[in-house]
């Protein structure tokens, strides 16, 4: 089933998940509900609070960026098979001199910007069937990953643009949270008052 995304400015995004345990109802029909949205969106990741829930959950499926011309031979092959679901996961260790990638987010439609993170970290995670993995990253799946771990830490990545970024997209983002944009896929406006 193909949930609705939401929107930048509803209070969902800027919480800190909760962790959740192999108990937690209807987990893999909510996680199959999470692919199935992020494919619909031509996303390449989404987080449990995208779909207004506050879990410590995401999935990721690079894929579609390893077909990218101007990227590494070693980030292609990497992105090929980075696929997975990850449950209350954890950075443990970050490391290397931060580079610039350009980010979106489907939160935040049609806006994308330059941002800085470190190139390479080590995380821990439980995947769908709650054994624990413990993972090296490097390049774009970091970055993939880190976007995502934002968002389970109600951090978005306009959070870590520049002063002068963030007053250049104000009205852009107020307009996404009443609502005033067109997406490809179906999003939830905190900003819309039901029945209008």
């Amino acid at each position: 089933m193909i949930l609705p995304i939401v929107a930048y400015g509803d209070p969902v995004l800027r919480k800190i998940a909760s962790d959740i345990t192999p108990s937690y109802p209807d987990l893999k029909s909510l996680i199959t509900n999470m692919q199935e949205t992020m494919y619909n969106a031509s996303g390449v990741g989404l987080a449990a609070p995208q779909i207004g829930k506050a879990i410590r959950l995401f999935v990721i499926d690079a894929s579609p960026f390893a077909e990218d011309e101007d990227l590494s031979e070693k980030d292609r092959k990497a992105l090929k098979n980075f696929k997975n679901v990850f449950i209350n996961p954890k950075i443990i260790n970050e490391e290397g001199e931060e580079w610039v990638f350009n980010e979106g987010c489907l939160s935040i439609p049609d806006v994308r910007e330059d941002v800085f993170r470190k190139p390479k970290i080590t995380i821990e995670y439980f995947d769908e069937e709650f054994k624990k993995h413990t993972q090296e990253l490097d390049g774009l799946a970091a970055r993939v990953f880190q976007h995502e771990y934002d968002h389970i830490e109600g951090i978005l990545f306009t959070d870590k643009l520049s002063s002068l970024k963030k007053r250049l997209i104000k009205k852009k983002l107020e307009n996404i949270s009443k609502g005033k944009i067109r997406a490809d896929y179906r999003m939830r406006f905190p900003n819309i008052k039901k029945g209008k």
